[in-house]
Parts: C-alpha cells; structure tokens; sequence
C-alpha cells in the first residue's frame, strides 16, 4: 500500500461502521480501507470487494497493535459491551494505537459526552475523549446525536395505548445512523479536516410532548404524552419482562433529556451530507412502516 493513505476500520461488522466502510468504498479504492473485527468471518463481504480484514478485539489486547499498524486514520467504535469495563477497553484500543504508530484516531462518541451525564454511556465518551486528548495522537470524536432508530423504542408502544409514557421528557436531536455512517466516511475522506470534538446531530430537538404531536399526525389519532413517576415507570418495565438492572440503566436517558444533556443542534452534518439529515419524523415514519 506504499504510496497510498490507509484507513482502518473497527466494528466494521456492525451496522454503523459496516456502513461507513460501504460508504468510503464509493470513494476510495478498496486497497486504502482496511476493517478490524473480532470475528473475521462475518466481514467476508468486505474481503470480497477486496478489503483487507484482520482480528482485532478491545478485550484481547495482544490483537491490537497488529490490527492497526499502517493507519493513517484509525475509525474507532465505541465498545457497547454490557458487562465490561468499557472505559477500560477503549484505553486498551487507544494505548495499541499509540503502539502502532496510527497517525489519527477517529472515534465514535456522542454529543452528550460529559462527566456529569445521567446516562452512562456519557460519562464514558467522555472519559475516552480524555484518553484520546492524552495520547499524543491526533484525534476528532464524532459527537453523535442519540441515534434515531432507538425513538420508537423510548417512545413506548404509543401505537397500541395512544399515550407516549416517560419518567422525564427534554428535547433530544434525534439523529439516523445511517447519516451519521455517511458523515463519518466523508470526515475520514477528508483526511483531517475535522480535528477534537466535532458534532453530528439531526437539525432538530424534538421533546416528547412534540414527539407526541407528530405521531399523532402521522397516525390520525391524538397521541399524548403522559409524564410518569420514576418508579412508576421502572415497575411498568419490569412488568413488561425488562431486567430491572437494564430499566435503571435506560432511566438514565430520560433523566439527561430532562437535563438537556441531548439538546445541542449543529448544521454540520447537512453540510457534509449535502442534504438536510433524517429527523424525528422519519424515524417514527419508517417504524411504522415495519408494523405494517
């Protein structure tokens, strides 16, 4: 590859990075990608158009430094590991590549990423984007809005009661992730041209009260938002059949909405999509249609 810049590729067989790999390979030769994953098998489709797929695990370390040699940039999935120390494993990733040598590191966080986040995932975006200010290496962390496939989940089963239910409501940029995989290509695509925290969000803040008003537009029926006691809400799940650990853990998102901590808009990612991001709206449209 003497000659050529090399993008390295992590989680490339999950939905976000496996799409940004497909959208780099509409602008790159496939001989400057290259994709680590821990299961190489399941990345066949892109060894098939003729990218280079090597083993690298966050939780074995010893693959790292190999998965990564020769990068230019370094694309980084944040881990979504329920049980480990994800903190820890994005420090293993960071450390291998300072081993490596990788010119930039590209990462995945959110635009939510602080210390004091109600919601976990948060705090450890957060904690990362200090490892990566730490590293020594060149590094943009994708702040993300909070991705817009997950709203029909959050917004309940409005279709059936016709009441959305949430123990906190604040506005939140929902933003499709298949946007956010064409942003990323695009910013790697540039070779550098984005630099720290840069910021992905859909042109909107919709709260659940809004959210309320579109589904009820795009139903036909008045739907409303019904704002519900914590506990209240965490029995209701647990009745449903959701862990309590989990229904804890999801709470937290609520309390950061109600916090403003998923508020933020930023026209950036319409300027790199050269068209206006998928919205709110989209998202309950195209669950909808699964339904049907």
């Amino acid at each position: 590859m003497k000659g050529e810049s090399m993008i390295i590729v992590t989680g490339a067989t999950g939905a976000l990075n496996g799409a940004t790999v497909d959208h780099l390979l509409d602008r790159l030769p496939a001989s400057e990608i290259v994709v680590a994953v821990r299961d190489t098998a399941k990345a066949e489709r892109f060894a098939r158009r003729g990218v280079e797929v090597r083993r690298g695990d966050y939780a074995d370390p010893a693959s790292l430094p190999t998965a990564f040699a020769g990068a230019d940039q370094l694309l980084l999935v944040s881990s979504n590991d329920p049980v480990e120390d994800v903190t820890a494993l994005h420090r293993a990733a960071v450390d291998a590549a300072v081993a490596a040598g990788v010119k930039r590191i590209v990462y995945i966080s959110h635009q939510a990423a602080a210390p004091d986040n109600p919601f976990a995932p948060g705090r450890s975006h957060f904690a990362t984007e200090q490892l990566l200010a730490a590293s020594g290496i060149a590094w943009t962390s994708l702040r993300n809005g909070f991705y817009a496939h997950s709203l029909p989940w959050f917004a309940g089963p409005w279709r059936e009661t016709g009441v959305i239910a949430v123990p906190g409501d604040g506005p939140v940029s929902w933003t499709a992730r298949e946007d956010a995989a064409e942003a990323a290509a695009a910013i790697l695509a540039s070779d550098g041209g984005y630099d720290g925290p840069t910021t992905l969000t859909a042109s909107a803040a919709p709260t659940f009260v809004e959210i309320a008003e579109i589904a009820s537009e795009l139903s036909g029926r008045t739907i409303r938002c019904r704002p519900t006691d914590e506990a209240e809400w965490i029995a209701a799940q647990v009745a449903a059949g959701v862990p309590e650990q989990r229904t804890r853990f999801l709470l937290g998102f609520y309390r950061a909405a109600r916090d403003g901590f998923f508020a933020g808009v930023d026209p950036l990612l319409g300027e790199l999509l050269g068209r206006a991001p998928r919205d709110a709206r989209d998202a309950l449209r195209a669950a909808a249609g699964s339904d049907s």
